[in-house]
């Protein structure tokens, strides 16, 4: 038996699955694995690019492992090499060289030159040339580095994978150290944790690849030899000296993240001003502002403290710099509004940031910013969404490319992409990808299941179908590509290619670094969240339309608030979801606060914790209100006892249980952390010591406890709440008392909200507002609002391209002819958009029909090099077409129909089925047997349902509420989630006279019944 001990040993060569598609193991499953196996150190060298640095740094330190960072490239030259960061000087030119790298490619690509290493230092470079000859570009490239950084800072590496050719690698690299006298090393170039991953190495293989395996040949990795292979396998496969070699090496590069410091650029700020002096004075007069009569003395108070810690923590370039971007977008017309905990702040009010009035507010500026909370603030701003790009335009403008970036956002595999990636890489045909991924749900979990294959058509016992099981469940949650961030931006002092690598986007003129938001918050690197609202440019449109300013919306109208008690709230801001609309007539609103309570209780948290019913039985006067002690009271005597906000946790911990700012904090961060890691920590120790000292039982500390787990799904601050609530009243206000205005606003808003066009406009008809089709003898690009009036745009038409509608605009303003012979030929529209025009109505009046318009238009010649008219067509003589047709084509082209609802064409068939409309089942009583029919245009199943599915359906007279319980669910499971039209039978439940619900009991789906006509539903969202 070998009892000699293993030789010490440190992996230079590693890349995690944050290489996106070359390698299956996340940096912290391999760091735990070489820990394991004893490894001196291990190096995390991503393919160009440190995706995986700040993680990497985290996990290592915290299971005591040395750990190098560094990166591979592939030089123009064709040599491959791997660069170690020695230093802090060392870091910043591999960040600097992997920008440029990036920058000179594509997105996902990149072109690294020879040239850029040459006057680089701190850096140890291990190259890793053809052992099998010596290419001369190879060797030129070789030598023109060891002119430059001299043999102590480059070494051979030699990979050993068991392939058959240990000899003839050790007698090239033999070769290779004749000609320049180098030290040698081992190392892996590991690709997987454990050899048993090689199956999903080949699959990501293929899917980068864009082939089947099949077809990948020499392509596919040539050896299973790519894991961390333990210390006694390496000694049999190594010479003593390229082992001990590493160790040499790993000694040299001592660099840390930690010697990383972040600075914040001086935003917004005169050269000659103090930051901090001038965040004051800007505040004080921000608050002259807010406050014409004097500013209440506890909001005085609470600003001189903020302004404190601010200095303290020193922050004021970062409030200055949000200032800045902030008046910048008010300055050019766009609005915009803070949202989140900022809206706790004092401070962010008396900037204009956020506009919560802190004199009607709880606030709990802790919630946002704390001197022990070991985490920069995070301000987020909503801006109109069709202009928020100005104001990222402007940033990049203002502190320079160099200064400014987006947040990256990684991407993982879900069920449906890693099915369509598995499906690809096994060779199963685009028709069967499709297939595939159309029976899979969110709520089937992360694992596929073989009886969902068989649903669509596929034999589970088959083993090609049996290997796409097997791919597709390793695949979820791999990384799968680096993308933007919603609208997180850096920004700093130094030029940020030198802390953090910067690559191209997608999008033009936009530039992302290479860390995922999470990643920067585990550095604590300060960011701005510049977010895009698409309710913000509804307001701003119905604002700019009536000639109003936000703030001059009248408050505490009782004519909204009647209305949203009926729940009629189709289209306003973060109430017109089916659960809000039902909550609406419980909930009853009356005033302002009663809107951020709204806004805040249909959440996972306040209906986990069982806080929904407790507090409307309350509310209507069904069950006394109890408070367990006066402490408690002063905190939830708002919210009538019931805990609804986050903030209202930590008042309690503070007032009852002794905590001060920072812990309560603190219990905050660990709710936050509750679903990952199953526990409270220390601080629910802490809050039932805490709460016992101040005379509370066991039960009432048990009881919250429970409710705090329940925000650990998801609760909302009330600061949130009530930055989201002054919306709710806005776009409430304008819906009630200009719906044609709204109406317009909403559709040239689109895409956002929770409905499709087709519903808001038949909300408008409901409401009494005449919707106008599209003309070209009227219409304009956007939908406009006059009066009660509302006539729909050119921008509806699906596929017309803006340029082509202009120029028929700009033609009908000339006095030119609206005519299909004379748009095309004197007016340049292009004949494919002439044909959307006319299958979309927009000549209807003009040439008496759609069928004549369509002839006219199919009729046109292209025009010639001579200029000559085309000759206008003769009259067809065809009969119009039917109203069912005329739905069918308005549908395809206008997502929405002015004539019958698709509905209204089967009605006579569902009559006589037993089927009546809509709004005649839901006059019965509560209780009564109801069967209706209609379009689906939502579909939804909240995880805190239990598996429950919510369904809307629409038909000319109305909308109903389905809801399927969890046993039905699979044996209807291809309707729900496919099925266009449905009819339905069940039990009518009635809660009050605006909340209906049918509990279904049989289902048929009636999709084929509809024919061609193309319909809209929002699905699971």
């Amino acid at each position: 038996m070998d009892t000699s001990p293993e030789p010490l040993y440190a992996e230079l060569h590693c890349l995690s699955n944050l290489s996106f598609l070359r390698a299956t193991a996340s940096v912290e499953t391999l760091l735990d694995r070489a820990k394991e196996l004893g490894y001196s150190a291990l190096a995390i060298t991503e393919e160009c690019g440190l995706y995986s640095a700040p993680r990497a740094h985290v996990h290592a330190r915290s299971i005591g492992l040395p750990l190098l960072l560094g990166s591979e490239l592939h030089l123009e030259e064709g040599l491959q090499l791997v660069l170690l960061i020695e230093n802090r000087q060392g870091y910043a030119a591999l960040t600097q060289l992997i920008t440029a790298a990036r920058g000179r490619a594509e997105k996902g690509a990149y072109r690294a030159l020879l040239a850029d290493l040459l006057p680089l230092t701190g850096l140890l470079a291990i190259l890793l040339p053809d052992y099998r000859q010596e290419p001369a570009t190879q060797v030129a490239a070789i030598d023109a580095l060891c002119q430059a950084w001299g043999s102590e800072r480059l070494r051979f590496g030699v990979a050993l994978l068991a392939t058959g050719d240990h000899a003839q690698r050790l007698q090239g690299l033999q070769r290779w150290q004749e000609r320049f006298p180098l030290a040698a090393l081992a190392c892996t170039g590991v690709l997987l944790a454990r050899r048993s991953e090689r199956f999903l190495l080949d699959v990501l293989t293929a899917i980068r690849l864009g082939k089947p395996l099949a077809e990948l040949g020499w392509d596919l990795p040539s050896s299973g030899e790519r894991h961390l292979r333990s210390r006694r396998r390496l000694s049999e496969l190594y010479p003593p000296a390229l082992l001990h070699e590493t160790l040499r090496v790993a000694q040299r590069c001592r660099f840390s993240l930690d010697e990383l410091r972040f600075r914040y650029p001086q935003g917004g700020n005169a050269a000659n001003r103090h930051p901090q002096e001038l965040l004051q004075r800007e505040a004080e007069e921000g608050l002259r502002r807010r406050y014409p009569s004097g500013a209440p003395e506890r909001v005085q108070k609470q600003l001189a403290e903020e302004l404190h810690i601010v200095a303290e923590l020193d922050y004021a370039n970062y409030f200055l710099t949000v200032y800045d971007i902030v008046c910048f977008a008010r300055g050019r017309g766009i609005l915009c509004q803070g949202r989140g905990s900022a809206a706790n702040s004092v401070l962010c009010f008396a900037l204009g940031i956020t506009e919560v009035d802190p004199s009607r507010a709880h606030l709990l500026f802790s919630r946002f910013l704390s001197r022990e909370r070991g985490e920069p603030p995070d301000i987020d701003v909503d801006f109109a969404h069709e202009r928020r790009e100005e104001v990222i335009q402007y940033v990049f403008a203002r502190y320079g490319r160099r200064h400014a970036a987006l947040t990256a956002s990684i991407i993982h595999y879900r069920p449906r992409s890693a099915m369509r990636d598995a499906a690809r890489a096994l060779g199963f045909s685009t028709d069967e990808q499709d297939q595939l991924t159309r029976q899979l749900a969110w709520w089937d979990g992360r694992r596929v299941l073989p009886e969902r294959l068989q649903a669509a058509g596929f034999d589970p016992e088959s083993p090609a179908v049996q290997r796409l099981i097997i791919v597709v469940n390793a695949l979820v949650g791999l990384p799968r590509h680096l993308s933007q961030h919603v609208g997180g931006m850096v920004l700093m002092e130094d030029p940020l290619p030198r802390l953090i690598p910067v690559e191209p986007a997608r999008m033009l003129q936009r530039t992302v670094l290479q860390w995922d938001k999470n990643d920067l918050d585990l550095l604590g690197i300060l960011k701005v969240d510049l977010l895009a609202l698409g309710m913000l440019s509804a307001l701003a449109r119905s604002l700019q339309d009536l000639g109003l300013e936000l703030a001059a919306i009248p408050a505490e109208d009782p004519a909204v608030y009647a209305m949203l008690q009926r729940g009629e709230s189709l289209g306003v801001f973060q109430v017109e979801s089916r659960a809000q609309m039902s909550m609406l007539p419980r909930l009853r609103p009356r005033c302002f606060y009663d809107l951020v309570i709204e806004v805040a209780i249909i959440r996972p948290g306040p209906i986990q914790g069982g806080m929904v019913h407790p507090y409307l039985r309350r509310r209507n006067g069904e069950e006394a209100v109890v408070y367990p002690g006066p402490e408690v009271q002063k905190v939830l005597e708002r919210t009538l006892g019931v805990p609804i906000f986050q903030e209202q946790v930590m008042q309690i911990a503070m007032e009852a249980a002794g905590f001060d700012g920072d812990a309560a904090d603190g219990l905050r961060r660990a709710m936050a952390a509750w679903r990952r890691k199953g526990d409270l920590g220390p601080y629910e120790q802490q809050l039932r010591a805490g709460l016992a000292a101040h005379g509370y039982d066991a039960g009432f500390a048990e009881q919250l406890c429970e409710q705090i787990r329940g925000f650990a799904e998801y609760g909302f601050p009330e600061s949130h709440a009530a930055s989201f609530a002054l919306l709710v009243y806005a776009s409430a206000w304008i819906k009630c008392h200009h719906p044609a205005v709204f109406t317009a606003a909403l559709l040239n808003s689109q895409p956002m909200g929770f409905y499709a066009p087709a519903q808001i406009v038949q909300e408008a008809q409901r409401q009494g507002v005449q919707v106008l089709p599209v003309d070209l003898r009227y219409s304009h690009w956007e939908t406009r609002a006059r009066g009660r009036r509302v006539r729909l745009g050119l921008h509806l038409v699906k596929g017309l391209p803006r340029e082509d509608g202009e120029r028929c605009l700009t033609w009908r303003e000339s006095g030119g002819a609206l005519l299909p012979a004379s748009l095309l030929q004197d007016a340049g529209v292009g004949r494919g958009s002439l044909e959307k025009l006319a299958r979309a109505g927009a000549f209807d009046n003009l040439l008496g029909s759609r069928r004549e318009a369509l002839w006219q238009v199919l009729s046109l010649q292209k025009p010639t090099a001579l200029g000559l008219p085309p000759k206008a067509a003769r009259p067809s003589g065809l009969p119009p077409a039917s109203a069912a047709s005329l739905c069918r084509e308005d549908y395809q082209q206008l997502g929405l129909s002015l004539g019958p609802h698709p509905l209204a064409f089967l009605r006579d068939r569902l009559r006589q089925a037993g089927y009546p409309s809509i709004a005649e089942t839901l006059r019965k009583p509560s209780g009564a047997w109801a069967a209706v029919a209609g379009l689906v245009t939502h579909r939804q199943r909240p995880g805190t349902a239990h598996g429950t599915v919510f369904l809307t359906i629409e038909d000319e007279s109305g909308r109903a509420n389905l809801i399927i319980w969890p046993q039905r669910v699979e044996s209807w499971r291809q309707a729900i989630l496919q099925g266009r039209a449905l009819a339905v039978q069940g039990r009518l439940e009635k809660t009050g006279p605006y909340v209906h619900n049918i509990i279904v009991e049989n289902l048929q789906d009636l999709s084929p019944q509809l024919a061609k006509i193309s319909t809209h539903s929002r699905d699971f969202c």
